[in-house]
Formats: C-alpha cells, structure tokens, sequence
C-alpha cells in the first residue's frame, strides 16, 4: 500500500530532510584525504543527535552505524571504519534522519581531493539523473516515467546502472511502497499522486551494473571493482510539481 501524506506530515518530513541536508554539508567540509570513515560517522552522527534527530540507519536491521559511508567501488551500504580516505578517491554520504516520528533520506557523492575526468563525469551524470528522475515526480505520471528519465541519462552517458537496487517510498519507514526502479519503460508501474514521497536514488557505475554483497551482509561493490556514485533526495509529489524535501540553507561545498 502506498501511503500519501497530509501537507502537515510533509512539512514535518521536510523539516527531517533539512536536518539530514545540513549533516551531509557538515560531513562534506571533513572531507579530506586522511580522514577515516568512521570520523566522519561519528561527526555525523554528534551532529543529527544535537539537532534533536535519531540517525535512522543505525540498528536498522541490524545496521551498526549512523551513516552508510561507500567508498569508491562500494556502491551503498558501506559501514564505517578504519578505511582512511585516499587523493582521488569518490565517497557517498547516504544519511537517514527520523525526527517527530518522519523519516527523510538523501546522499551525496563527494569527490576526495582531485579525481579523475572520469571519475567527475561519473558524478556529474548520477547528478543529472536525479535531476532528471525528479522532474518526472508529477502527478498523474507513473513510477516508470521516472525510471526511464534516470536510465536515459546514465546510459546515454556510457554508465552502468545497477539493477537489484531500488529507490523506495519513505515517511513514518524508512522504506514504504512502492519500489522506484532506476530503469525502466514511461507509463508503466503505480500512478503518481498528490501527497506521495518518494526517495529517488541513482546507482550508476563505471563498468559493469552487477554487485556483490559482502560478507558482512551490508556492504555492496560492483562486480568488477569499477567506480560506483550514487545520488539521492526526498521528494514530495504536490500539485504545484515535485518538491525536493532534503533540502537547506547549508550549500554543499562542491
């Protein structure tokens, strides 16, 4: 079941999507070659908890940290630890927040340093799928509209787009219905109303779509240790047009 949401509720989910903006901007200024990941889970998580937010990532299923922080060939779902980041490195920033009992969700994929020209066309192209995912978030359209914009976009561009991994709905869960595919045709799957909220997320690589999950049973590379990025936000469908919930004052450094 699809759960639509009052104007109430969605400015509620907003106020979650700005915590969780601000705290992937605050993660972003860390950001250095040298830092571990788990420091920057641990600024991350300080930062949400001040703010009067719950990182909704951590015991989720048994998720043992704040942040899913995703190095390079680790496409999501990466867990926080020693690794130290590296020159030329790329590294996404998925952060979950629950505030007033709302879920917001979004990442970031931020360049370490100086990357490769492929490496930052990569970025550039999961960013502009998004984009082109979330303008299809539109009433009457259909889920499939916003698959095919993101597929077009990463694959006239050269990239894999990983397949076994989906955005979702979100609100009072982490994940609700329905499943948001990041392929697909125009004009198929659920039809798209007011008050929905959707959490958009483009998984592109590299190289080749397929993944691999590791033992600890969370963290998922690709199969051929290609470069992966992934980009997400929340956002509202409204009559007015999609309204990206994980949004604030605080810019992104890049």
């Amino acid at each position: 079941m699809i759960i639509r949401k009052s104007v109430q509720e969605i400015e509620k989910m907003a106020a979650a999507g700005a915590l969780v903006a601000e705290t992937i901007a605050l993660v972003g200024e860390h950001i250095r070659p040298g830092i571990t990941t788990a420091e920057l889970d641990r600024i991350g998580e300080e930062h949400i908890a001040s703010r009067g937010g719950v990182p909704t990532s951590k015991g989720y299923r048994g998720f043992p940290a704040a942040l899913c922080i995703s190095p390079n060939s680790v496409v999501v779902h990466g867990i926080p630890g020693p690794y130290a980041l590296e020159e030329g490195d790329v590294v996404d920033i998925d952060i979950g927040v629950t505030l007033d009992g709302f879920v917001a969700d979004s990442a970031y994929t931020f360049p370490v340093g100086d990357i490769s020209d492929e490496a930052e066309r990569l970025l550039e192209t999961c960013q502009g799928a998004l984009a082109a995912g979330i303008a299809q978030a539109r009433v009457g359209n259909r889920v499939g509209d916003i698959s095919a914009a993101v597929q077009d976009v990463s694959e006239d561009a050269g990239f894999g787009i990983v397949r076994s991994l989906v955005g979702h709905g979100v609100g009072r869960s982490y994940h609700e219905e329905p499943q948001i595919p990041n392929f697909g045709r125009p004009g198929r799957g659920p039809v798209l109303s007011e008050g929905m909220t959707l959490a958009i997320e483009p998984m592109i690589t590299a190289g080749r779509p397929e993944v691999h999950v590791h033992d600890d049973g969370w963290t998922i590379s690709t199969a051929d240790g290609s470069l992966a990025a992934h980009f997400e936000h929340t956002v509202a469908v409204t009559e007015a047009g999609p309204r990206i919930l994980t949004t604030s004052a605080v810019p992104l450094l890049r």
